[in-house]
């Protein structure tokens, strides 16, 4: 089945032209990444787009996002909360598995996410990552607010 799909393109050539919005709860800001990298913009192009049947960008291979993302011409933005921080990527080298090091990672890295003030530290873990991720997070008093399955 073939839908018929309509296609805009915009531009504003002056500052000036701009009918500014400044009403956003001060909680949110902007904040622009200087080296993105391409799998921020892919999860934001697959979850944002999901329910607008954005697909074409879907079947990009690595390094055609790499080259996207490395264009000068392209800016990433994202909207983030000011009152959380997301802890991402957090691992330990083979080497130091089994020492009791994962737990004083994980505990100097929520001590230091709430260094400003925010309401909320969360992290993401799933069945691919070290057997006692999970119970680390549970352990250092992380709840699980949100589960989900995925194929992958």
């Amino acid at each position: 089945m073939n839908t018929k799909v309509e296609r805009n393109y915009l531009e504003i050539n002056s500052i000036r032209e701009l009918n500014d919005s400044n009403n956003v709860d001060e909680r949110f800001t902007i904040q622009y990444l200087k080296n993105t990298d391409f799998q921020i913009n892919k999860f934001f192009y697959k979850n944002v787009g999901k329910k607008h049947n954005w697909v074409d960008r879907l079947v990009w291979t690595e390094k055609k996002w790499i080259d996207y993302v490395s264009n000068k011409n392209v800016k990433t933005y994202i909207l983030k909360d000011k009152n959380e921080v997301e802890i991402a990527y957090l691992g330990l080298l083979e080497e130091y598995i089994n020492k009791k090091l994962g737990s004083y990672l994980l505990s100097s890295a929520i001590k230091k996410s709430f260094i400003g003030g925010p309401k909320r530290v969360w992290v993401h873990t799933c069945s691919l990552d070290h057997k006692n991720a999970l119970s680390n997070y549970i352990a250092r008093g992380m709840k699980v607010f949100k589960k989900e399955t995925i194929t992958t």
